[in-house]
């Protein structure tokens, strides 16, 4: 570390105290003897979220931080607990291990801590997440709710192999249902 006065590149540490994010270090030139404070953060590898469309958006906590407190406007919930919510969605999809995750994973983590934290603010924010059609989808996510039963979700965690249209079974597939019809009108 380089001395801020006199620029020299040796020091040693006086003090070093835990902070909320970090570590405090209190440190002395061994040239000048002038005294400085240092703070060390541990800054974690990047990660990138895969939207639906296959774009690749580095993860902003913020932009999560945003939609869920959206989702909570209004509702009593305990001081901190949103940020509590983000903080533990935050380190889940870190300690994966993996320097891209799909969307969907990220979304069913925040569906599934919105379930156990406020009911209304689980039905707000699936309304926005799952692009509900119709009032009829609406209807069942509330009805689980109400009898307790566990959302089922079809959403794949996995990031497909190969592209929808070079999937080597898909195509051949949709030969073969594109032919049916002729076949079924000749008998």
């Amino acid at each position: 570390m380089d001395c801020p006065y006199c620029k020299y590149h040796d020091s040693k540490v006086v003090d070093s105290r835990d902070v909320d994010d970090g570590i405090r270090r209190r440190r002395e030139c061994l040239q000048c003897g002038a005294r400085f404070t240092t703070y060390e953060h541990v800054q974690p590898a990047s990660l990138f979220v895969i939207k639906k469309d296959r774009r690749r958006e580095e993860f902003r906590r913020d932009k999560l931080l945003g939609g869920i407190r959206k989702a909570c406007e209004k509702r009593p919930l305990p001081s901190g607990a949103v940020e509590k919510l983000v903080d533990d969605i935050e380190a889940e999809l870190y300690q994966l291990g993996k320097t891209e995750v799909a969307s969907t994973i990220v979304g069913d983590l925040v569906m599934d801590r919105l379930r156990k934290l406020d009911h209304i603010a689980y039905v707000r924010f699936a309304s926005v997440y799952r692009e509900f059609e119709d009032i009829t989808e609406l209807k069942k996510v509330v009805d689980n709710l109400v009898s307790g039963e566990p959302e089922v979700t079809f959403s794949t965690a996995q990031l497909p192999l190969l592209p929808d249209d070079r999937t080597p079974g898909r195509n051949r597939a949709r030969k073969v249902e594109e032919k049916l019809p002729e076949v079924e009108a000749k008998a």
